[in-house]
């Protein structure tokens, strides 16, 4: 990382400590949410974690996929019932 990047990422961190996190969360996450801000909290001075906005995934490819098809057996009907020698026998 750069020394302008990590210099842009600090000018774009809070840091608070655990107690101040939980009194002020709703405007901590807001100011992650509207200024992409990053939270940093801490406890006794040391850091343990982050709040950052949440990366945007690529949008997944639902498109059909033709080693997936399936085929019915000719005259099959899904919705259609059993027949009574169609059933387990336990089920009968």
């Amino acid at each position: 990382m750069t020394s302008a990047a990590k210099l842009a990422r600090l000018a774009n961190m809070i840091t608070v400590n655990m107690h101040e996190a939980k009194t002020r969360l709703s405007e901590l996450v807001k100011a992650v949410e509207e200024r992409n801000e990053t939270v940093v909290l801490c406890r006794d001075g040391r850091q343990v974690a982050e709040i950052r906005r949440v990366k945007k995934r690529p949008a997944r490819n639902l498109r059909r996929d033709r080693r997936f098809r399936v085929e019915l057996a000719p005259g099959y009907h899904p919705a259609e019932p059993l027949t009574d020698d169609e059933w387990p026998e336990t089920l009968r």
